[in-house]
């Protein structure tokens, strides 16, 4: 029996009530079910309490294992080195190409320490330090992610992190291309745990798995849960959703090559979201087409089709200016502008997690080999955050030298408002310094 065409649920930005039903559709409710937080929270106040034991019974219950050992759940870095060796010369060249270009370009992301001086010879400025260790969560869900190890750990090490600690679901133990990415991002400790139970190991720490500073990386609910709850104990680069993906066309694109693109955003799960903009009502016919042609070839139709069914959306606007007042709105992970004059279009511009500029620009490259990390902002927090880079890694602290010239300058202005603010001692501190030595 043949499948029924998919018909892409459409809205127009000239409709009064678009933003509404943009909303609507967007569907970005973060509430979370209470029995998911109170099933979170047990799992982590029971890792607090019993560390490796509570780790290896939620894994071998979670994943449907027999009984194992916290040692099982332990890769080594000899076997990590272990899988590079071994990987076919192929997927070793292309994960060795990944990572160098990831590299490449984190490292024009560091960033320096720097100090000035006031003519009174006191100095300010801004210190850099690493972080000195931190948890990287690699998701599974319906794939293996080697390329997400890769977008994290090589940040990090850019940024001089000391001890880079990563956990895996347990149903990819066995997985070369995971292990063998570890190696190439100088990952110091690999254990195959996933879940709730992985973010409170890494957060409270066991008797084997080091306690971190810091957890990236997204995951399913029960992980995204567990990161909100242990936020404050530790850092945390974002909250993620569902991966996204909007595309502004000004009708000129092979309509084949944006029924690709969204296909690559579908296939990820049910929930991802997949969003086409377009300046031309026939081109998002002619992509919807595309789209019912292509579809019965794929590997992942189901998931494709679910996501696209339920959540994919065409948008028609009059104009490229109209266009990105709606991508705004929506402020994507991920934002192709498949224009003539995209860089004319980036002006408008003013939310998005990464920007791919022209026709050639597919989000897939991105994802994988481009070098800007993938790890982004979904769910519309590219409002406030922004990709995962070297910065998520390092700490900044505050420079302030004052010489006695500069503190007596400084001591009655911060006396008057530490008064106002009925804090004598704030005051007399300050003041101190005016009329006594050391």
């Amino acid at each position: 029996m043949k499948d029924s065409p998919i018909a892409i649920r459409r809205l127009s930005t000239t409709a009064t009530d678009f933003a509404e039903k943009l909303s609507v559709l967007l569907d970005r409710d973060m509430l979370v079910a209470d029995e998911i937080i109170t099933s979170v929270t047990g799992i982590m106040r029971d890792v607090k309490q019993r560390g490796d034991e509570a780790v290896v019974d939620y894994t071998v219950r979670f994943d449907r294992l027999a009984a194992l050992s916290i040692e099982d759940l332990v890769v080594t870095p000899a076997q990590m080195h272990a899988a590079l060796d071994n990987l076919p010369e192929a997927q070793r060249a292309a994960l060795t190409h990944a990572a160098d270009r990831i590299r490449a370009y984190h490292e024009r992301q560091k960033q320096d320490s720097w100090q000035y001086q006031e003519a009174d010879g006191s100095v300010y400025g801004q210190n850099l330090s690493p972080l000195q260790r931190v948890g990287i969560y690699v998701p599974g869900g319906k794939a293996n992610y080697p390329s997400s190890l890769l977008m994290q750990a090589i940040p990090a090490q850019v940024a001089g992190v000391e001890e880079i600690i990563v956990t895996v679901p347990t149903r990819y133990a066995s997985d070369g291309l995971v292990f063998a990415a570890a190696a190439l991002a100088g990952v110091s400790k690999l254990f195959t745990i996933g879940g709730a139970q992985a973010i409170a190991a890494l957060t409270y720490g066991t008797a084997s798995i080091p306690r971190v500073d810091k957890i990236t990386g997204p995951g399913n609910i029960y992980v995204t849960v567990a990161k909100k709850l242990v936020f404050g104990e530790v850092g945390i680069d974002m909250i993620a959703g569902p991966s996204e993906l909007t595309i502004i066309c000004d009708g000129a694109t092979n309509p084949d090559w944006i029924a690709m693109d969204l296909f690559s955003q579908a296939e990820h799960d049910e929930q991802a979201q997949s969003i086409l903009i377009a300046t031309d009502a026939a081109f998002l016919d002619a992509v919807e087409r595309s789209i019912n042609r292509m579809l019965p070839d794929m590997e992942r139709k189901a998931i494709i089709t679910a996501s696209l069914r339920d959540r994919g959306i065409f948008i028609l606007a009059d104009d490229l200016n109209e266009a990105a007042h709606a991508s705004n709105l929506i402020a994507p992970e991920h934002l192709e502008l498949s224009v003539a004059d995209p860089e004319a279009l980036l002006e408008r511009i003013e939310h998005a997690g990464a920007i791919f500029m022209g026709r050639y620009a597919a989000e897939a490259l991105g994802d994988y080999c481009a070098g800007p990390s993938h790890v982004l902002p979904t769910s519309g927090t590219a409002r406030f955050f922004s990709a995962l880079g070297v910065y998520d890694f390092q700490k900044r602290s505050s420079i302030i030298r004052c010489s006695a010239t500069g503190a007596q300058a400084l001591a009655p202005t911060a006396a008057e408002l530490a008064r106002n603010e009925r804090l004598q001692a704030h005051a007399l501190s300050a003041e101190y310094r005016l009329d006594s030595k050391p």
